[in-house]
């Protein structure tokens, strides 16, 4: 029912002449104006796994997927390029004033190409109501990705040693954090 009812509200508040120029004139439009984000699902899973499986070398199980959907705290969304193709997606945690980036991934075929920044600038946008501060952890060996949050306004604010698996064993991962709240 969620998907069909998003599926309505894209239709309704979606530019079809972005659709239409970036078919008759490719190059007329980039393709993160053709970008959509919606509500992830369980039909959804086997694109995310997919994707997910493409980007990590460990990457999360099934199982822990559907845990963030059936969690009331975690928000889960895609991002689909025409034709419903699912190029990404993006896990929020909001609690206690808090809001927490789970996971935000790219197809490797649509990096670089503005659908990571069109979530992220999502996820801000999403959790400033809610949250006074939006933290994330990324890998020391993801300079693609550290260099999007810095340009963001993220700001490092420490370490957590040995916390992603890694083939040698653990990797650190750097700690960031957004003021959502402008600082008196």
């Amino acid at each position: 029912m969620w998907k069909l009812l998003n599926k309505v509200k894209n239709f309704v508040v979606y530019d079809a002449d972005r659709e239409f120029y970036a078919k008759v004139f490719p190059d007329s439009v980039a393709i993160k104006d053709l970008l959509r984000l919606r509500k992830m699902d369980y039909s959804d899973l086997p694109a995310v796994l997919e994707i997910e499986a493409l980007n990590y070398e460990f990457p999360w199980p099934e199982g822990i997927f559907k845990d963030c959907l059936r969690t009331m705290s975690y928000t889960n969304w895609v991002c689909e390029a025409p034709g419903d193709v699912i190029v990404g997606y993006c896990i929020i945690s909001v609690a206690a004033g808090e809001s927490h980036i789970m996971n935000i991934s790219v197809s490797p075929d649509f990096q670089r190409q503005g659908a990571g920044r069109k979530m992220l600038d999502y996820l801000i946008e999403y959790a400033r109501p809610r949250a006074e501060q939006l933290f994330l952890e990324v890998r020391p060996s993801n300079p693609g990705a550290i260099d999007l949050y810095k340009k963001t306004g993220f700001r490092e604010i420490g370490v957590r040693k040995d916390y992603y698996p890694a083939k040698d064993g653990k990797e650190d991962a750097i700690m960031f954090v957004l003021d959502l709240v402008p600082m008196l």
